[in-house]
């Protein structure tokens, strides 16, 4: 569940805006790394390390919902050298972020493996031993060229093939793959938008099927007598 990228309510009350501000000010002392434009690249992209990344809305109910489990996810990694649990405010300095980076709705969680620039979204369940798995299990320096040690065999093969090529026909390869994973999706959702404009003309058509024939299925119904009880020898 996600919160759409709309407005935020009207103001909070004097009792939010101190449980907001005691948030923060624990967020300061341990928690998610905070990104913004200033300093991603060093912090995601050239760090060497995997990233787990949030982008949020601070109004966000759903937002609000997954914190302490994101929280505790932080707490757990807080000074590791291979994984990363980061927010980025998408109504604050990170929003150039959340626009870079397509995010729709909120909370969006993306995750970063070395040497990936393009981040991957996540799909999994939100639950904290969820998280925690995701976290051990996938995230962590991926299959490189610089990291021969994280590669399979078959992914060695193939990475000498890449290497091999001229740069521009590897370049090539990379925008090819990467339109056709494009325009997949953005069949996906010319698909997705037909499907839900034809379910509700047929929701439409059965709403007014049901209107026009309910004074006719009453009428009709009424129109059957009742079946009288017959009387017993006492009563004749």
């Amino acid at each position: 569940l996600t919160c759409s990228p709309a407005a935020p309510p009207s103001r909070p009350s004097p009792m939010l805006r101190l449980t907001t501000l005691l948030a923060a000010t624990t967020a300061a002392v341990a928690g998610p790394v905070e990104l913004t434009p200033a300093n991603f690249d060093e912090l995601v992209i050239n760090s060497g390390k995997a990233a787990f990344v949030k982008f949020f809305a601070p109004w966000c109910g759903h937002c609000k919902k997954l914190k302490p489990d994101w929280d505790a996810l932080a707490e757990v990694h807080e000074g590791s050298q291979k994984v990363l649990i980061a927010d980025v405010d998408c109504t604050a300095a990170g929003k150039p972020l959340c626009e870079k980076y397509g995010v729709r709705g909120y909370p969006t969680l993306k995750y970063f493996n070395p040497p990936s620039e393009d981040g991957e979204d996540y799909k999994g369940g939100r639950t904290l031993a969820e998280l925690k798995k995701f976290a051990e299990t996938e995230l962590g320096p991926g299959c490189s060229v610089d990291m021969m040690e994280n590669c399979s065999e078959e992914q060695k093969k193939e990475l000498e093939t890449y290497v091999a090529m001229p740069a521009e026909e590897r370049n090539s390869m990379l925008e090819t793959l990467k339109k056709e994973v494009a325009d997949a999706e953005a069949a996906h959702e010319a698909l997705l938008k037909e499907l839900q404009a034809s379910y509700k003309a047929s929701m439409e058509k059965v709403e007014q099927l049901k209107e026009s024939a309910a004074p006719k299925i009453k009428l009709l119904k009424a129109a059957t007598p009742s079946v009288k009880p017959e009387a017993t020898k006492d009563e004749v």
